[in-house]
């Protein structure tokens, strides 16, 4: 694709701040809500309104219960927005709203008779026909009538789409209607193409195309945002015990780890009974422990996979004598490059493709992130996101009790340890390699498509049904 052609994503788009459990089962299904109660205000229905149902279907109705999907209905009809949205503030406002039977759509003055049990509906038998993440929202009036009703599709890292933008073949966010970048590419080689002909490296062909939406000074100023807010999670998981929610008692481990890891003295310390590996696991595994909390995270690209980026960051930034903010800014553009590449080409959605696009595309990002900001050329970085997106293919997402817990947060750690290790083993070499990005990114696709519906975020599947949850 030459310049003067189209990109349909940003690093924001990537990357963005918001609360746990799940991307696509709790942010999508609040993001939907909300556009729907946007959309009444915009028709000048919102008064007419009487009774609101959503129901939700497919994997969103399988594991809805286990990823708070049902709860992220209720307050997208509050107008809360996951990025904005008080994580303590959830349970008074659900609380209320249970208690009093009533509910203030948009949290404005048109209140109506509301019962979650009743009015949000988790379809365990149906599905809809463009994705297994379906919704649909409707909206009644006093006499029963349908006022409004409109369908949605949560394809993954926040994303939400219209029925209507379904069946125009946009799940996969086509570039037709974005806006011009001066270095689009759909592809690893137009990626790296574009590198080869301006000399520049990939973050900042990458800084170059998000110029096309905001400023330099704030790009760099929200990625240093969301930087602080991983760091914020990291400490939060870290000096926070107890049990998970859910009903399957997994205890949060990351406390732990912290004290006795911070007891052996500096972060930076290595010893063969202390490595940098016991550290990244602890980053990894805080930060999911907070998302199956539903804590403030960074979708990155999923919030199932939101620790692995984060992990490899903390890897860089306290083990790199050299590290620094602008290395951070660089590694979130170079990841997000890879991750562009997974959602245009593949899925970043579980239920789509299962956890090789959520964790694995996650892996690649981080890897190619540290890969750029340790010295890796152009193709080095794109084979650091090939090996560690290769070594994740067929990873099936069968969480037990849809709860985003088991095996979730202990795989982000293992996937952050490998993406380090990717993108050592790609500086080492010259970036000659057999196995392109784009090929193993196609053979993600293909092998989610070939992959059998329960081990797809189904919870009907692996581990959901091989482990007895009591």
């Amino acid at each position: 694709m030459a310049n003067g052609d189209v990109m349909s994503l940003s690093v924001f788009d990537l990357m963005k701040v918001g609360i746990g459990p799940s991307s696509s089962h709790t942010v999508g299904p609040m993001r939907a809500a909300v556009t729907f109660i946007d959309k009444l205000t915009e028709q000048d229905l919102l008064a007419q309104v009487q009774r609101v149902e959503g129901e939700l279907y497919g994997s969103l109705g399988a594991t809805g219960k286990g990823h708070a999907s049902d709860i992220a209905v209720v307050l997208g009809l509050l107008g809360e927005a996951p990025d904005t949205i008080e994580p303590r503030s959830v349970q008074p406002v659900l609380d209320k709203v249970n208690a009093e039977g009533r509910l203030p759509l948009g949290g404005g003055d048109q209140v109506i008779d509301f019962d979650q049990r009743t009015d949000v509906i988790l379809n365990l038998e149906e599905s809809l026909p463009y994705h297994p993440n379906g919704m649909t929202m409707r909206a009644f009036n006093g006499a029963g009538a349908l006022v409004l009703e409109q369908t949605y599709y949560s394809v993954g890292g926040g994303f939400v789409v219209s029925e209507e933008d379904a069946k125009a073949d946009e799940l996969h966010m086509e570039a037709d209607d974005a806006p011009l970048v001066p270095y689009a590419f759909t592809t690893g080689m137009e990626l790296l193409d574009h590198c080869h002909a301006t000399g520049m490296s990939i973050s900042q062909l990458m800084m170059e195309n998000e110029k096309t939406w905001r400023t330099e000074e704030e790009v760099r100023a929200e990625l240093l945002h969301m930087w602080q807010v991983m760091k914020d999670c990291v400490n939060n998981g870290c000096n926070t015990e107890g049990v998970l929610p859910g009903g399957l008692n997994v205890k949060r481990r990351a406390a732990d780890m912290w004290a006795k890891l911070n007891s052996l003295g500096s972060v930076k310390v290595i010893t063969p009974q202390l490595s940098a590996m016991d550290w990244v696991n602890l980053y990894a595994m805080a930060v999911n422990e907070e998302n199956a909390a539903g804590g403030r995270i960074v979708t990155a690209p999923t919030n199932g996979a939101a620790g692995v980026i984060p992990a490899v960051m903390h890897y860089y930034d306290n083990f790199y004598p050299g590290a620094n903010d602008d290395g951070i800014v660089k590694f979130m553009l170079a990841a997000a490059a890879v991750g562009i590449l997974c959602k245009l080409n593949a899925s970043i959605s579980g239920a789509e493709v299962g956890c090789q696009g959520e964790v694995g595309s996650a892996c690649a990002m981080a890897a190619a992130g540290l890969a750029e900001v340790i010295g890796g050329t152009p193709m080095q970085v794109e084979n650091a996101a090939e090996i560690g997106m290769e070594h994740n293919l067929g990873l099936t997402c069968d969480p037990i009790a849809g709860l985003v817990q088991v095996p979730c947060i202990e795989r982000n750690a293992m996937a952050a340890i490998k993406a380090i290790n990717a993108a050592h083993m790609a500086l080492r070499g010259d970036g000659e390699h057999l196995v392109s990005l784009d090929d193993v990114i196609k053979t993600m696709r293909d092998t989610g498509a070939d992959m059998q519906e329960k081990y797809k975020e189904t919870s009907r599947g692996g581990l959901a049904v091989n482990v007895i949850n009591c």
